[in-house]
């Protein structure tokens, strides 16, 4: 059995009501909305997110959830979906888990319109269910990851991100919808109490675990989503060539800044700059936290009294650092 599949066995029924209730949060009278959200829910991915929503929930209710987890879930997804979708936009790409973008099939306009609808629709369910708790959950996370994608802009034009800015801008811009999820599940059963910051944080140190994970893939040689050398090209800075800039003679540090400043279109110059990183242990030291993190990750579950979700969790945290793509 696929390891995703694995994963999802102890909660298959809620995620495939879940799919229904989805489709119906997303409904419009607007024939071509409709059409485009049709389009979004049949390319979906893995559907992560919503599986911490429900895992989490069913863990620390004894395998409970309500209508409160459902809407949860939904929100969470319209509005992860919002972010994607004027992603794509800001990003001006056309390819989308290998299907062709919202942006690219019609236009930037209509492609922002359709992000603002996801996310009003997304804001709009908890508003109309009292669901102010959740709905709190989820715009902290909305402003986080804007100040995280936009903190990652300012530093990717001044080349001066530290390890300590680079941890700041992953939690905002991916840790936090995670943590979000997180502790969404645990405050639709347990409204209050305080699984829900627990359960905040392990979402948060999962997140940081995965976007290393990611990070990592652009020095890697196998078939993922994104190209070998991506993060270079947008002179992007993670952790491996951080590391590598702090510890480097000031000579190695000044040819390194130099090829991403200056010449991080030229494909040879990249790869002699992926190479460089991977001598000089870029790669080892961003595995060693990456790992950290799972560590500690794991360790906020260990309270919890065995059960089917718990195990779940479990492979999860693992499948984000073993995953390859």
């Amino acid at each position: 059995m696929k390891i995703v599949e694995q994963i999802k066995q102890p909660i298959a029924y809620e995620m495939e009501l879940f799919e229904q209730k989805f489709l119906l949060s997303m409904s419009s009278k607007v024939a071509l909305l409709n059409r485009i959200t049709h389009y979004i829910v049949n390319r979906k991915g893995k559907q992560m997110r919503p599986m911490f929503v429900f895992l989490v929930s069913k863990m620390v209710s004894n395998g409970e959830v309500s209508e409160r987890t459902y809407r949860g879930a939904s929100v969470i997804e319209l509005i992860h979906t919002a972010t994607l979708v004027h992603d794509d936009v800001v990003d001006d790409s056309n390819r989308r888990r290998g299907f062709f973008s919202i942006n690219a099939l019609w236009k930037n306009k209509i492609a922002v319109l359709v992000g603002d609808y996801l996310l009003s629709k997304g804001l709009l369910l908890s508003i109309d269910n009292n669901d102010f708790d959740l709905l709190k959950i989820i715009s902290i996370a909305v402003r986080e990851m804007s100040e995280g994608e936009l903190l990652q802009i300012e530093k990717a034009r001044q080349l001066d991100i530290t390890e300590a800015v680079y941890y700041e801008i992953i939690r905002q811009k991916t840790a936090t919808l995670i943590a979000a999820c997180c502790s969404l599940g645990a405050a639709s059963v347990k409204p209050e109490s305080t699984h829900v910051e627990t359960m905040r944080k392990f979402g948060e140190l999962i997140g940081m675990a995965f976007q290393i994970k990611d990070d990592l893939f652009d020095y890697g040689q196998e078939k993922i989503g994104k190209p070998t050398g991506i993060d270079i090209k947008e002179q992007k800075m993670t952790l491996p060539l951080i590391h590598v800039l702090n510890t480097v003679s000031k000579k190695d540090n000044k040819w390194l800044i130099n090829s991403i400043k200056n010449h991080n279109k030229d494909a040879k110059r990249v790869k002699e700059v992926i190479a460089f990183v991977k001598d000089h242990g870029g790669l080892d030291y961003a595995v060693t936290k990456m790992k950290a993190f799972q560590e500690e990750a794991l360790k906020m579950l260990e309270p919890y009294p065995e059960s089917a979700y718990k195990s779940s969790l479990i492979l999860m945290v693992n499948y984000v650092i073993d995953r390859k793509k």
